[in-house]
């Protein structure tokens, strides 16, 4: 196949390069990428065929003309979208292109928690009570219907983000105005904007999956790894390509009645399950590639190509799903210790790093100012180290000793 004959995938913006870069460099080995963004690319460069500006990659109506003019000078097999914020806008486009992905009231089901709560009970999807409210006043009398602790979480966000446990009326009520105006740029905003819902104990997993035709294919399995109580900050995930779960019966059960209840047909999900004491509780659905790294870590465990997977979806074909090794793999996040730290300077120490560290990349450039959680959510990490071996037992010993090796000086 030369270059030219690879198919062409419209990409709805990129995201950062330290934790997307990956992709691009997977699926322009086997498409041609076009990209929709808001300003000239840069890195970018070295994987895309060519690009268009646009006023905002939120808007997806906004964006339809600009694709309908691409298509008319050369054919679009698939639109590939990886942003919580955007996915929505780029079902927009898939849609006025007749392309796989193209159906937003299923993207929408996904993007807003409340409608996933609603899509999920009515097929009888085991996960936790949930009332929407917009008050103070509603969220106590919600919490009083759900029982204590309960969980806060706005209802259009990625990430964790504003997602807190409260232990009784008065932390509630402490807690609600950060849950209830926490905003992020491009992030979805509602009138009825929180969510109480009933707490489910016990680790929390995530799961990458390809839907074609409504079949979920599961390719790798992340167990989160929180921080910050009450706070539920995401400071790492670990993935193992041998992780029983992933072959057991109830389990890949609920992942496809889960699907199959929200209408997803045919894309990229990334699932959150609580593995609770009273069963397996449904978080969220994301209609998209998993964050946090979490699929580069599915990359190097079992071979599996998540750029391409995505890619071949998109354009309605079937990817390649062969696992061809079975490794384990970890990453983990670093922030700093004290509000408003501005950075003088920041480096892992190489010398110090084991040979299972696979990345150790600073995120954030001297004069930077961050804040740990709660000020600083993901925004407030500074670094992240990946670790793969043969079992995560030297994993976790290889990222205990990135974060031992990571030197960080505030500015004077």
């Amino acid at each position: 196949m030369t270059a030219d004959d690879r198919p062409l995938v419209l990409l709805i913006a990129t995201g950062m390069r330290h934790y997307r870069e990956y992709l691009l460099r997977s699926i322009a080995t086997g498409y041609r990428i076009h990209l929709f963004a808001t300003a000239e690319p840069g890195w970018e460069r070295e994987y895309v065929t060519g690009w268009t500006l646009v006023d905002s990659t939120v808007d997806g109506p906004g964006m339809v003309p600009a694709a309908l003019d691409l298509a008319a000078r050369e054919p679009v097999q698939g639109v590939l979208c990886w942003d919580e914020a955007r996915i929505l806008a780029a079902a927009h486009v898939a849609e006025a292109l007749g392309l796989p992905g193209g159906d937003t009231a299923m993207v929408r089901r996904c993007r807003d928690k409340h409608l996933t709560r609603v899509a999920l009970d009515a097929r009888g999807v085991p996960q936790p009570r949930s009332l929407a409210v917009g008050t103070l006043e509603e969220a106590l009398k919600a919490a009083g219907e759900t029982g204590y602790p309960a969980i806060l979480k706005p209802r259009g966000l990625g990430g964790s983000l504003g997602v807190i446990r409260v232990e009784d009326p008065e932390e509630l009520a402490e807690r609600f105005a950060f849950v209830r105006d926490l905003t992020v740029p491009d992030g979805a905003t509602f009138d009825v904007p929180v969510l109480v819902e009933e707490y489910a104990d016990g680790p929390e997993v995530s799961v990458d999956a390809v839907v074609r035709d409504g079949v979920v294919t599961p390719l790798f399995l992340a167990r989160k790894v929180l921080g910050y109580e009450p706070y539920c900050e995401e400071v790492g995930h670990y993935v193992d390509a041998r992780d029983e779960l992933l072959h057991d019966p109830e389990f890949r059960r609920v992942l496809q009645d889960t699907h199959t209840a929200l209408g997803f047909t045919d894309g990229f999900t990334h699932t959150e399950i609580k593995l609770s004491s009273r069963g397996l509780r449904v978080i969220e659905v994301n209609g998209r590639l998993g964050g946090d790294m979490i699929p580069y870590l599915g990359l190097l465990t079992t071979g599996i190509d998540p750029g391409l997977a995505a890619a071949a979806v998109a354009c309605g074909r079937v990817p390649d799903v062969t696992p061809r090794h079975e490794l384990a793999a970890g990453v983990r996040f670093f922030y700093v210790a004290e509000d408003d730290t501005t950075i003088g300077s920041i480096a892992f120490d190489e010398a110090g790093l084991p040979g299972a560290v696979d990345r150790a990349i600073p995120v954030v450039e001297p004069g930077a100012t961050v804040s740990p959680p709660p000020k600083g959510t993901l925004w407030g990490r500074i670094a992240y180290a990946t670790a793969v071996s043969a079992d995560l037992a030297e994993c976790r010993a290889a990222l205990d000793a990135a974060e031992a090796n990571l030197e960080v000086k505030a500015a004077a």
